[in-house]
């Protein structure tokens, strides 16, 4: 089996000293992920590392895969990624999610945590009371969609208007008003996990334009799906660029130039 010398350097970053049983088991399936995983992918679209394992923990969880989760959890702590940055991944996850999905990654990520003789509960990052809950969710929905929220108010059925006030109060309101991740982290991390997810198109959508608000442009989209590719595979990595190039289009050669 030969790992090129790149990516046996990346994966050692993650993961060193690690035993991998998969080597002995599987080794050319070793060889061609981690060439291409941890060596092409990584030279052609390079990122920030703590950024990068975010946005890899996010679409794991998406994707409901506990085991790699534990994996790829260890190695984002190893690479700089705080306990509370951590947790705030898993908690961005919650309203997208479901908490059907994210409750064995909570004790996962508490059982690494602890491992390392990290003690729970960490510090809070709340910064909403159930008083101003709506009212701050609501200045978050706006800073990253803008005059969309009134609009999506206005023409929501009297009957769903529960459902638009949860989405202002309780996904944007309890979770993106928090610390530890700043808001530009935060909406990429929704477009990480959506793009995981698979089948959220429309919502995707939206997402791509929230990102360009905040100041993800079409370089750090494509450069996360880039990361993601790997873990998610080509269809709904395929599904995810055909969004960004609908909602921010690459410039033509003449553009380019101008």
């Amino acid at each position: 089996m030969t790992i090129n010398a790149q990516a046996q350097r990346h994966h050692d970053e993650l993961f060193p000293n690690h035993k991998s049983t998969l080597k002995v088991t599987d080794p050319e399936l070793v060889e061609v992920f981690d060439n291409w995983a941890f060596g092409e992918v990584m030279q052609d679209v390079p990122m920030d590392a703590r950024l990068r394992l975010m946005l890899q923990l996010a679409a794991i969880i998406a994707s409901g895969a506990v085991s790699e989760y534990r994996v790829m959890l260890g190695g984002a702590l190893n690479v700089g990624v705080t306990p509370i940055e951590a947790k705030e991944v898993l908690y961005q996850s919650v309203p997208y999610v479901g908490m059907a999905r994210v409750f064995d990654f909570l004790h996962v990520t508490n059982e690494v945590l602890q491992a390392r003789g990290i003690a729970l509960p960490l510090p809070a990052q709340s910064t909403t009371t159930p008083e101003t809950r709506f009212e701050q969710g609501i200045a978050a929905q706006k800073a990253i969609f803008g005059d969309r929220i009134d609009a999506m108010y206005a023409a929501s059925p009297q009957d769903q208007l529960h459902i638009q006030r949860y989405l202002s109060a309780n996904c944007f309101g309890d979770y993106y008003t928090r610390t530890g991740l700043d808001l530009k982290t935060r909406e990429l991390l929704t477009f990480a996990m959506l793009a995981a997810l698979g089948g959220c198109e429309p919502q995707l959508a939206g997402h791509v334009a929230g990102n360009l608000a905040v100041g993800n442009d079409r370089l750090v989209l494509i450069a996360t799906v880039t990361q993601l590719l790997p873990f998610i595979g080509y269809p709904r990595t395929l599904n995810a660029l055909r969004v960004v190039n609908e909602g921010a289009p690459a410039l033509t050669n003449n553009a380019s130039a101008t």
